[in-house]
């Protein structure tokens, strides 16, 4: 049984419950029998109580045991038994295309710009009914973190390594990215793509972002979407370390603050017929996306799967529990 495995392996830890109730029980009977005591020395005990066997009410609470710890182990949602499955795929494909300029360091979003995008993506993730995504990361360059895929354990990966040295030239060109991210597509297919930009919108130099998001969608038909991260009136500043020490950028005696600047990813959703956001949930703004960009039919997977088991440990409870509640703990008297 080496491919054992469990849908909700944390659910394990209710396992704890079993020794709290199985000492809760023996407590019970403890404090019942010093309770007769009190009353009755040992060899008259069985006249105050001649019905009842200790024995059997010892067995119903084992029983009480065992049904709840089949039933914490059903609840995980334990598999084994390997067998494949093809699985036609249909869906949209999604390249992030993920700013991890410094700026995105800003704390103005908690617990900073760039982890929350991260934890936003995995949000979305939770969601796709079985898009290809794919993740770019981009500052003063770009770099393809994760290529188109279904395997979204791979891309959580990708995602979880992403920090501002990503990328290997510091700065922030967006239209740079959109040229990369539309040349990571596989295929010369329409209608089927989109681009999705996270960042705070402020570029170091021209990189002509409207005109790459515009030709993105009229020659590839790949519509692009718009995150904006940060808070657009007070801004935040940028932590960096120096000498060991947590510190704020500065430029010369200054600190440098930055905000959320829209513009130019409100132009490039309008441009490339995609749609701005800001502080939405990655769910919701799915939900806005998918009706826009035509699904397709990919070709179908074998996937390899395990056979769910958890009706036997639901069964067992069930089993445990009838058995419980239908036998006595009186004594079976002979006739």
């Amino acid at each position: 049984m080496g491919d054992f495995e469990f849908d909700h392996p944390r659910l394990l830890h209710f396992l704890w419950a079993l020794p709290v109730l199985t000492a809760i029980c023996l407590w019970g009977f403890a404090r019942k029998r010093r309770a007769l005591a009190r009353f009755a020395t040992l060899n008259l005990l069985g006249s105050l109580v001649p019905g009842v066997s200790p024995g059997r009410q010892r067995f119903k609470a084992l029983l009480t045991v065992l049904a709840v710890g089949a039933l914490v182990i059903a609840m995980t949602g334990p598999r084994w038994g390997t067998h494949y499955q093809d699985i036609p795929s249909r869906g949209i494909d999604i390249v992030f295309a993920l700013d991890v300029s410094n700026s995105m360091l800003a704390e103005d979003v908690v617990p900073n710009r760039l982890e929350r995008a991260k934890l936003d993506i995995k949000d979305m993730l939770e969601v796709l009914p079985g898009d290809r995504v794919g993740l770019l990361t981009f500052a003063g360059k770009t770099t393809l973190s994760c290529p188109l895929t279904i395997n979204y354990g791979s891309f959580r990966m990708a995602l979880d390594a992403v920090n501002t040295r990503s990328a290997p030239v510091g700065g922030t060109l967006i239209g740079d990215a959109v040229r990369s991210a539309a040349d990571a597509f596989t295929d010369k297919i329409k209608d089927h793509k989109a681009i999705i930009v996270v960042s705070d919108g402020g570029e170091t130099d021209d990189s002509y972002a409207e005109d790459a998001a515009r030709k993105a969608f009229e020659e590839q038909g790949i519509r692009v979407f718009t995150v904006g991260f940060g808070d657009i009136s007070e801004g935040g500043r940028i932590p960096v370390m120096k000498d060991g020490k947590r510190v704020y950028l500065k430029d010369g005696q200054q600190e440098v603050w930055t905000k959320l600047e829209p513009g130019v990813l409100q132009t490039m959703a309008a441009v490339a017929d995609g749609g701005y956001f800001s502080n939405i949930d990655f769910r919701e703004m799915y939900a806005r996306i998918a009706p826009k960009v035509a699904a397709r039919e990919f070709e179908s997977t074998r996937r390899e799967m395990k056979y769910a088991r958890f009706h036997w440990f639901a069964g067992l409870a069930m089993a445990l529990l009838m058995i419980e509640t239908m036998m006595t703990d009186r004594k079976v008297v002979a006739v």
